[in-house]
């Protein structure tokens, strides 16, 4: 499956107010090589394990192959996944025809706030709210991998 989505900052919190829903978030990466990605993530009680491929076409599209596994094997996995287990806030937030989900990091990762759509293809278009910053999609800092790698807090501002 070949997964296409745009990565940005977020501006301010006023996203909160246009948000569906709210749901805690831990993952960790079991291979955090960018070519090959394995991460593991558990959402209440669900979890999946997933692997992507190395990103294409300037980070906006790479292969995905997520499965779900029981809660209790996620735990075990868990204890498997290299140092730097990430832990986020996401929101669900439709806008127009699409719905963003913005994640706010929590721990070594708090102050970072990124908002992420997927489309259907390259040149879909999409609405932007007021609150979408900068695009950082095909940065590789910003991909969970790394940060779990090298936290936000420990980047030079």
């Amino acid at each position: 499956m070949i997964e296409i989505e745009r990565k940005f900052l977020v501006n301010d919190s006023s996203y909160r107010e246009a948000a569906s829903t709210q749901t805690e978030i831990m993952q960790g990466f079991l291979n955090t090589d960018p070519v090959r990605t394995v991460r593991v993530r558990r959402m209440g009680k669900e979890a999946w394990i997933t692997v992507k491929g190395k990103s294409h076409s300037g980070g906006t599209t790479r292969r995905e192959w997520e499965y779900p596994i029981p809660v209790k094997d996620a735990e075990e996995l868990f204890k498997l996944c290299k140092p730097g287990v990430i832990r986020k806030r996401r929101y669900h937030v439709p806008v127009g025809d699409h719905l963003f989900e913005v994640d706010e990091f929590l721990d070594e990762n708090e102050g970072l706030v990124l908002a992420e759509v997927e489309l259907k293809n390259l040149k879909e278009p999409f609405e932007k709210p007021a609150w979408l910053g900068k695009e950082v999609t095909g940065q590789p800092a910003y991909y969970n991998s790394q940060l779990s790698l090298k936290p936000y807090k420990q980047w030079e501002t």
